[in-house]
């Protein structure tokens, strides 16, 4: 699978096949994201919670196989001394920024399903919902950013 994914990506020469999957995968999630809060909007609750279940889910793949190996193998090492470079410091804040959302959305997708013990149940989910919502499409917009400097020389 390693192989796989380090091969040559479709969207430029310069990236890996692991980067354009990614990049594309997490794409699709930020509008399933973006579909599943338009539903919470008119109020089609099941809907949006089996949108935003399966939007979740969509992001940690790339997250798992791809994303937490680069980061820990390629910028974990330089840091802190090369954090003023643009690559290693908008990686740092996009790893940063997706973490934090990650979580934030894993937990709110747990407690949608009632799959969290009754004492971090929470009632007021617009307090977490948009939070996490934010974060998702910053390090969304910020791994878009990431793939255009790194591999698309901007």
């Amino acid at each position: 699978m390693n192989a796989f994914l380090d091969g040559s990506g479709f969207l430029t020469s310069k990236a890996p096949l692991g980067s354009d999957i990614s990049l594309i995968v997490m794409l699709v999630a930020a509008v399933l994201f973006t579909v599943g809060w338009r539903l919470a909007a008119r109020k089609d609750l099941e809907a949006h919670r089996w949108v935003m279940t399966a939007a979740v889910l969509l992001n940690l793949i790339p997250v798992a196989i791809w994303m937490i190996r680069y980061f820990v193998s390629y910028a974990l090492p330089e840091l802190p001394a090369r954090l003023g470079q643009s690559p290693y410091g908008l990686t740092a804040l996009h790893a940063l920024v997706g973490a934090v959302g990650v979580l934030l959305g894993v937990f709110v997708a747990l407690r949608g399903n009632e799959l969290v013990p009754k004492a971090l149940r929470f009632r007021n989910y617009k307090a977490f919902m948009r939070p996490a919502y934010a974060l998702y499409m910053a390090g969304t917009v910020l791994g878009v950013v990431l793939y255009l400097v790194v591999y698309a020389g901007l």
